[in-house]
């Protein structure tokens, strides 16, 4: 994508997101997802207390982390799903552990070095998002996170359904109903992990379409920032 057609692409992007929060409070259920609950044992296991989360929604993840007892650091470009957020934390009385951030993943974390032990993103990186969006995020997230911390993503790949159905913006990224998603190569994922130990790529799918998508588990090493 071009930087400019980039711009209006995630401006159009956070309408419909916007939009579709408001439509469908709630949308993606209470329960967490899969990749969230596996996500919190790699984080248990580690010793994590404190989790970032990229893409956070209306937050059945992020919840699902602070029952946990994480410490949740929960950032969306979408106000209206943080204040569904923020309002479910409240209902469980989980508002010490969660602090909602409304944030564009193209922007600077606004977080110290090495200062969270984990960090999650379910599709967050296969939005509207170029390649180098998403090298420049990973990079962000390896920043902030501590040396030994984990990052757990998904993403959906080429071999997903929709991959080259509807309309083409270019570097991998088709939109299909108004959702624009970039469709992940293993070459991708793979240049992602360089600087990092790869511990698993994991295929899986969700939902009824179903969408096909890998799940990442990237460590980080002991070495500098």
């Amino acid at each position: 994508m071009q930087p400019e057609h980039a711009r209006d692409l995630g401006s159009a992007q956070r309408r419909h997101w916007q939009s579709t929060y408001t439509a469908h409070p709630g949308m993606y259920g209470a329960e967490p997802s899969a990749p969230a609950l596996y996500a919190a044992e790699r984080f248990r296991v580690a010793g994590a207390r404190t989790v970032l989360e990229l893409g956070a929604g209306h937050g059945r993840d992020t919840l699902h982390f602070a029952r946990q007892g994480f410490t949740v650091v929960a950032t969306d470009f979408s106000s209206v799903a943080l204040d569904q957020l923020r309002a479910a934390a409240v209902r469980q009385s989980l508002e010490q552990r969660v602090l909602g951030l409304l944030l564009d993943v193209r922007d600077t974390l606004p977080l110290a070095a090495a200062s969270v032990d984990g960090a999650f993103a379910h599709m967050l990186l296969s939005m509207a998002l170029s390649t180098s969006e998403i090298e420049a995020i990973a990079a962000e997230v390896r920043r902030v996170l501590r040396p030994g911390g984990t990052f757990v993503y998904t993403v959906r790949h080429t071999g997903d359904a929709h991959h080259r159905i509807g309309t083409p913006h270019g570097d991998g990224i088709w939109e299909v109903g108004g959702f624009a998603v970039h469709f992940f190569s293993r070459s991708l994922v793979d240049d992602l992990a360089r600087g990092w130990t790869l511990e698993e790529v994991a295929p899986f799918e969700e939902g009824e379409l179903p969408r096909r998508l890998w799940r990442v588990t990237l460590t980080r090493g002991s070495g500098t920032v």
